[in-house]
């Protein structure tokens, strides 16, 4: 049903018609925007799920070599292994724009090139499970950011998606069938006076017609 609101004039209706034309647009848009969205929505939930299982297969592994090490260690040995690590990891933060969506892209450096760095201890007193524990948290390291990278994104996509499908649902349910509602109250309306308008001109033309000629027209 149309609006009360909505004045009957051709103005109205002009304004209402590019009103609707913007709005179907804007439906196409958004819906395809979703559809995109889920499209790489779903490559990432994909590659997530990849990056998740190697990710807990490494610290899985890196564990285990902990375990072997401490248990063919004492602890004051292992502790002071790993009291002052020598090398430095930093992380920035980027950004990369997905439809809209600013997705986070993580980046690392290390203090030193030097790939021996990461053992901060000797090799007299230590066994090799340690290094193995270590080299594997290295390797690692990478696919964790990754992983890292990916869930947020996965997050904020759905969040985007949830809102794209709720300004199209309003668009499609909502807004383009008032406006067309609206439209079709005015054109009608609009018809209405005119033909309103018709017969009353007829009836002034009777009138002139039998004033003048004193009788009425058939």
């Amino acid at each position: 049903m149309a609006s009360t609101q909505v004045n009957p004039t051709r103005m109205e209706l002009t304004r209402l018609k590019k009103k609707l034309t913007t709005a179907t647009r804007g439906h196409k848009l958004l819906k395809d925007k979703r559809d995109e969205l889920m499209r790489q929505f779903l490559d990432r939930v994909r590659e997530n799920r990849r990056l998740r299982e190697e990710v807990e297969a490494g610290i899985c592994a890196a564990n285990m070599n902990f375990l072997l090490a401490r248990a063919g260690s004492q602890d004051a040995v292992m502790n002071t292994a790993l009291l002052a690590p020598k090398q430095r990891v930093s992380l920035e933060c980027g950004v990369e724009n997905v439809m809209s969506v600013e997705i986070p892209q993580f980046t690392f450096k290390t203090r030193t090139p030097d790939q021996n760095d990461i053992f901060s201890y000797g090799f007299a007193f230590t066994g090799g499970d340690l290094d193995g524990a270590v080299q594997s948290l290295q390797d690692i390291f990478p696919q964790m950011l990754r992983l890292a990278e990916c869930e947020k994104g996965c997050q904020l996509m759905a969040a985007e998606i949830e809102k794209t499908r709720r300004r199209v649902n309003a668009l499609e349910h909502v807004v383009i069938p008032e406006l067309q509602e609206n439209i079709r109250y005015i054109t009608m309306k609009l018809d209405e006076n005119e033909r309103s308008t018709q017969i009353r001109l007829m009836k002034v033309k009777d009138m002139m017609l039998q004033e003048a000629h004193g009788y009425e027209t058939i």
